[in-house]
């Protein structure tokens, strides 16, 4: 009963972030995320000195590919924009588009592919690793540039922009893989 109720909580947490959408005072049924002025569904996301990092001045095949995806609904398990995407879906998708590169579908399985990255030497493209379930490599992402990132966050959110700087994925960052 026990082990039901684990993998019943992992299944629903799938890939989680900051928080769902349904705390947020968002509707998210109704929210045309492509075109939405609210800055986590958006196309721009704001660099350290405000002047924004605009989708269109991504000059790797790989974000580019990610940012496409903004908006797409999150679903544990999902590969594709038409069943929507968890973390390690978004990813492997992105990858296949835009490198042909086919990955594993779960997150810390992506981790063992390219090099090992620091962090004061991310670059567009890189994969950034969390420990958002309790275990090493358990959420990724695409870098974007100015400590921004791209990714499928958990149930009830989108594909979207975050900053890499917020405490919770400060204290929960596990490091970047160069593919």
């Amino acid at each position: 009963m026990l082990a039901g109720a684990c993998v019943l909580t992992a299944a629903l947490s799938g890939c989680a972030g900051t928080q769902s959408d349904e705390g947020s005072g968002l509707n998210t049924s109704s929210v045309d995320w492509r075109n939405s002025a609210d800055p986590i569904g958006s196309f721009l996301a704001r660099s350290k000195n405000g002047a924004g990092l605009i989708a269109g001045d991504i000059n790797h095949p790989l974000a580019r590919q990610a940012l496409t995806q903004l908006g797409i609904r999150y679903r544990w398990g999902g590969k594709s924009p038409e069943t929507g995407f968890d973390c390690s879906g978004l990813v492997l998708y992105s990858a296949q588009q835009s490198l042909g590169l086919k990955l594993p579908p779960r997150s810390y399985e992506i981790a063992l592919f390219g090099i090992d990255v620091p962090r004061n030497n991310l670059q567009v493209g890189d994969l950034v690793f969390f420990n958002t379930l309790g275990r090493r490599n358990s959420h990724v992402g695409v870098y974007l540039g100015d400590d921004q990132f791209v990714h499928s966050p958990s149930a009830g959110g989108v594909v979207r922009i975050e900053d890499m700087k917020m405490a919770y994925w400060t204290k929960r960052y596990n490091g970047a893989r160069r593919l």
